[in-house]
């Protein structure tokens, strides 16, 4: 296991320095100048101009730029926000729980609903729950996030008024937070209903950024399904009378379980991805809205740190799921 582990951080430490290039020439490739959007209507002289330039940096060359970056990524420094004047690395941490809240209740939704669909549609396959499941699957997946949430806000939020329609809680609730984490701050407040207000403004934002990760994760579990079924090992232990829970649950399910904890790894990286989309349509204080903001107004610190923090999470848990491997088949240890 440390042979495996050692191999794929041989790998992603270099892809990580490849990911700091990518996203410092990625943000300037983008139009508009940072100075001028800092200082905003009241405009700013030409002699004001290169002083502000030179006082950031962004008169030198790129290359001098980004071995600059560079040197002080090394110490841990990711820069300061150019509007807030804040550590981009303090503003990541801050919202990074509100991100991290919402994808971990859409994955979680996901894989309750994906799991079940996908092996109860592999175990009747060509029924009309077979279907049922795939058409929802193929639908699910090609939707737009974009239309899907503001079609659920207009049904449940307009018409029906069930679900608010955007912030983490509601405004009559004010409390300092302790962990970031608007579900557990709701609890250790005290406050009467801060709880269901935090849930309640949960609901439609992880059932939006839930979609496509279930798709796939239903497809996949049929598919790894079907695939196992077909084995001699299966055939073998329900000659011997094995029930179908544990012909499932024992035989099946678990050798599936590779290329599905595979799937799994990877919409970590469709969820920061779709929680862009979904943070900007739901007012969602997280991640994924500090990017967009910090795009539009040209925050080249934000937006480089914000890119190199995402890549690092979805490097990290991808590596979890690599070592997962070893230890549902232990075949695999030492094949890599």
């Amino acid at each position: 296991m440390i042979s495996l582990l050692l191999k794929k951080l041989g790998v992603l430490i270099p892809t990580f320095f490849g990911v700091t290039l990518v996203a410092f020439i990625f943000i300037r490739l983008l139009p508009g100048d940072p100075v001028m959007l800092m200082a905003g209507e009241r405009g700013m002289s030409e002699e004001r101009h290169a002083e502000m330039m030179q006082v950031f940096g962004y008169d030198r060359p790129l290359y001098e730029q980004y071995l600059s970056y560079l040197g002080d990524l090394v110490q841990g420094d990711l820069g300061n926000s150019i509007i807030t004047k804040r550590p981009v690395l303090e503003e990541f941490m801050t919202l990074f729980p509100a991100t991290v809240e919402l994808s971990l209740c859409a994955i979680i939704l996901a894989i309750l609903l994906g799991l079940p669909a996908g092996v109860i549609a592999a175990t009747r396959r060509g029924s009309a729950f077979d279907h049922t499941v795939m058409t929802g699957a193929l639908t699910g997946y090609s939707m737009p996030i974009f239309w899907w949430g503001l079609l659920l806000i207009i049904l449940f939020s307009g018409i029906l008024g069930w679900t608010p329609v955007s912030g983490r809680i509601s405004l009559f609730y004010y409390f300092e937070p302790v962990t970031g984490f608007m579900l557990i701050d709701s609890l250790l407040s005290g406050e009467k209903g801060a709880f269901l207000s935090a849930v309640s403004h949960l609901i439609l934002p992880s059932i939006v950024l839930a979609t496509i990760p279930l798709a796939v994760i239903a497809r996949q579990t049929r598919s790894a399904m079907l695939e196992v079924l077909g084995e001699d090992y299966v055939r073998t232990a329900r000659a011997k009378g094995l029930g179908p829970g544990r012909v499932i649950g024992l035989h099946t399910l678990r050798n599936a379980m590779i290329p599905v904890i595979t799937v799994i790894g990877l919409q970590v990286g469709v969820l920061f991805a779709g929680a862009i989309l979904t943070e900007t349509i739901f007012s969602w204080p997280g991640i994924g809205k500090w990017m967009v903001d910090s795009i539009f107004r040209r925050d080249y610190p934000s937006v480089q740190g914000g890119l190199l923090m995402i890549a690092a999470v979805v490097m990290i848990v991808n590596l979890i799921v690599d070592l997962l491997y070893g230890l549902i088949n232990p075949q695999i240890r030492h094949t890599d």
